[in-house]
């Protein structure tokens, strides 16, 4: 759910009624909002707090504190004196025993960990455009962010950030990551506050009373997405984890198929298939890897004979069998994931084709696919595009992009969460692909199986640069399969 400003001020007023206190608020926030930064900084540190005077600055306090016992040095940036502090963020800041710089912080070379800022200079209550000597502290921490490589992360909200429109001000923090507390706010997940954001997270509470307000729209998080997906039964057997067919990968574009054909076995599918016409078969048979099996077809639509529990059709197909193509997407009556070269032919002959399915479709186009379905027309707001495409068409439309999109006709809109601009390289499509194809196959519905497979891919990718040594300029496809296996387990365990 996601909250205005006056919605979530009027869900605090009313857990403080029901007699949960600002203390208990404040110590719970702030012990997870360490535990958000350890998740993507797992050796401790420098962490420098950027405090305003407000109970924001005393959730970065109480979790300053939790992160100096696990061995980050901290230091307090802030332009206030104690006694201007609120009396409980003064209580906080008395807790944490840190020093205090008065003057702008200088880095010393090398660094040894990581430098983190957490930013809380400005709380929900913050109207307009920062003023000094706040705005000179949110200059401050993006020129460290460009020039030390220092990572900042939001608390709440970006200061500058309007938490509504997601309009930033002038200045604004350039945030690498947002843990916003209780619901995230709406201007969190607008186009315009991306890259102020950057990765999102949500401090959820069971202290915060639930709201029977609000845009009904979610962020996924993995306290939401397990519910979706229980752990296997100790009998379960490969029958019972999904018969998937694929439908990837021509000459010259092998690595389509392959990355595909990964994703549906590193996502779980019990068997996997891969179909070959005649001139990719031999290229495709002798390349792939062992547990796909490769099936000669004269055509693409001899598949169509095949009991299978789903399909992916289009990363790196091509689009010389256009019309056998498109009867596959019209008439096959499993789920299937529909993608890519596939997309390119829809939208060449007409979406007419999408409302005459025989069973549940996927699509994952990525902006420039997403455009040529609008036959040229720009996105312009990426969420009204996609609610507006589910209404129209009977799909689950999952919209790739640095908040993908996922919308479905009659159900909640939803904002990815994970991920990281490393994910901007070829071959990151096809293996979401093949996790949503396979998550079909174990029974997952579309909309589910877009929200688990944009949340796993995106969290996979996260831990091969937290934890795998990749960057985000070095991150391949590859990286992110494999650490699959870490972002499902990262999934059950409801990390951020």
């Amino acid at each position: 759910m996601l909250l205005t400003r006056a919605q979530m001020q009027h869900v605090e007023q009313e857990t403080f009624a029901r007699g949960i206190t600002a203390d208990v608020l404040m110590e719970g926030v702030g012990a997870k909002l360490a535990r958000f930064v350890m998740q993507f900084f797992p050796r401790p540190g420098l962490l420098v707090c950027y405090a305003g005077k407000g109970h924001n600055a005393g959730d970065a306090f109480v979790a300053a504190r939790h992160l100096s016992a696990a061995g980050w040095r901290v230091l307090v940036r802030t332009p206030f004196s104690r006694d201007e502090f609120a009396p409980l963020t003064r209580d906080k800041f008395d807790l944490l025993r840190a020093a205090v710089l008065t003057s702008p912080f200088r880095p010393s070379t090398p660094q040894d960990g990581p430098l983190v800022q957490l930013d809380a200079l400005v709380g929900l209550g913050a109207r307009g455009e920062l003023q000094h000597p706040l705005a000179s502290l949110a200059v401050e921490m993006n020129t460290l962010r460009r020039e030390a490589d220092a990572k900042t992360v939001a608390v709440d909200f970006p200061s500058g950030l309007d938490p509504e429109t997601g309009v930033p001000g002038e200045p604004c923090v350039e945030a690498d990551f947002t843990a916003t507390a209780g619901f995230a706010k709406t201007g969190l997940v607008a186009d315009a506050a991306i890259n102020h954001t950057g990765r999102l997270g949500v401090l959820d509470s069971p202290d915060f009373i639930k709201p029977d307000h609000g845009n009904h729209a979610e962020l996924l998080t993995a306290p939401l997405l397990r519910k979706a997906w229980p752990p296997r039964l100790y009998d379960t057997n490969k029958g019972m984890c999904g018969r998937v067919m694929l439908m990837a990968g021509s000459r010259g574009t092998l690595g389509a198929a392959h990355l595909c054909c990964a994703g549906a076995v590193k996502g779980g599918a019990g068997l996997v298939s891969l179909a070959a016409l005649p001139d990719d078969y031999e290229l495709l048979a002798t390349t792939m890897l062992p547990e796909v099996m490769v099936r000669p077809f004269t055509h693409l639509t001899d598949a169509l004979a095949l009991p299978v529990d789903a399909m992916a059709i289009g990363p790196g197909l091509g689009t010389a069998h256009a019309a056998r193509t498109l009867r596959v997407v019209r008439e096959a009556a499993c789920p299937s994931v529909i993608d890519a070269d596939a997309l390119t032919i829809i939208a060449h002959a007409g979406l007419k084709h999408l409302d005459s399915v025989k069973g549940p479709r996927l699509l994952t186009p990525h902006p420039g696919e997403m455009q040529r379905l609008l036959a040229g027309k720009q996105i312009g707001d990426r969420a009204k595009t996609a609610e507006e495409f589910a209404a129209r068409h009977p799909v689950t439309l999952l919209l790739k992009g640095s908040r993908t999109v996922i919308a479905e006709k009659g159900r909640a809109l939803r904002y990815n969460t994970t991920g990281n601009p490393g994910m901007a390289t070829g071959g990151m499509g096809d293996v979401l692909t093949g996790i949503c194809a396979a998550l079909l196959g174990q029974g997952a519905d579309t909309y589910w199986a877009a929200s688990i497979g944009a949340w796993v891919s995106g969290r996979a990718a996260e831990i091969a640069v937290t934890r795998g040594g990749a960057s985000v300029e070095s991150l391949t496809p590859t990286d992110v399969l494999s650490h699959l296996g870490r972002a499902f387990e990262s999934l059950r365990a409801g990390d951020f």
